[in-house]
């Protein structure tokens, strides 16, 4: 995994498939833990799902703590780079009416940014 601060504001996650994928998603908990101590602001993240091969009820459930533990704190998430099969499993569990989606990591960026 790779974790790059692109700002103060906007964290980008460079996940992988599993088990690198629940690995990535715990130091993003992490993250978050630390701004609701107040130990850093909330941030926004951004989770690049390009080297996903698929996701699993688990890597869901994770993705949705994120969000909620976010938006509880002020931060927005941005996913990008989705592949065709994540894609299907994302369709067909609704969670595209739950996230914001972009097709590349920069348009995601632009997004966060153009918010704030």
């Amino acid at each position: 995994m790779s974790l790059n601060e692109w700002s103060e504001e906007i964290v980008i996650a460079e996940t992988g498939p599993e088990p690198t994928f629940s690995e990535d998603m715990s130091g993003l908990m992490n993250i978050v833990e630390d701004a609701d101590r107040g130990d850093r602001a909330m941030p926004d993240m951004i989770v690049n799902l390009a080297d996903v091969d698929y996701l699993n009820s688990s890597n869901i459930a994770q993705l949705l703590r994120l969000r909620k533990r976010l938006a509880a704190g002020g931060g927005k998430l941005r996913i990008c780079s989705v592949g065709d099969q994540v894609w299907g499993v994302i369709l067909v569990t609704g969670l595209d009416k739950l996230f914001d989606f972009h097709d590349d990591l920069a348009t995601s960026i632009a997004s966060l940014q153009l918010e704030a």
